[in-house]
């Protein structure tokens, strides 16, 4: 994933060179050291030395492929809310290290708000999920309670 949080706030912020590459590759993760430096304007070597710089200070902490979802019929997207019973550090652990090891769970977020954890799981279909709530998610170290909602469609995703 790229941040540009992570750097405005490091002991080296981006210059403008180092935000032109950042927006091309959110644009395109996959386009050659040659098409990057062209489209900033730099060199290919003065290009991949700031890619490489921007990859050590964790400025960019890696590269993914993202998956079409799956149509509708395929499968359900359900996004959960979880709220723990205790919100100290040993818990909040605890429940993450939990999540880390359920396959349906695609995406999780420590959230501020009402709830303490947002979750995206996939399912084949609603018996799918209420097998995953009852086996997975309601077992899951110090879950207070558990608030689902099945999405009926993706409208944008990035």
């Amino acid at each position: 994933m790229i941040s540009e949080d992570l750097a405005e706030n490091s002991m080296h912020p981006l210059d403008e060179a180092d935000r032109a590459i950042l927006r091309h590759l959110r644009a395109d993760g996959r386009m050659s050291n040659a098409a990057l430096a062209e489209a900033v304007g730099l060199s290919p070597s003065a290009c991949l030395r700031r890619l490489r710089l921007l990859e050590h200070r964790g400025v960019i902490r890696g590269y993914t492929a993202i998956i079409e979802e799956a149509a509708p019929r395929e499968g359900v997207v359900v996004f959960i809310q979880i709220t723990l019973e205790r919100q100290t550090d040993e818990s909040m652990k605890r429940f993450e290290e939990a999540v880390r090891r359920c396959p349906e769970v695609r995406e999780c977020y420590l959230m501020t708000g009402m709830s303490d954890y947002l979750l995206r799981v996939e399912a084949r279909d609603a018996p799918d999920y209420e097998r995953i709530h009852k086996d997975a998610l309601s077992r899951m170290p110090g879950v207070a309670r558990i608030q689902s909602s099945f999405a009926i469609r993706s409208v944008i995703r990035g």
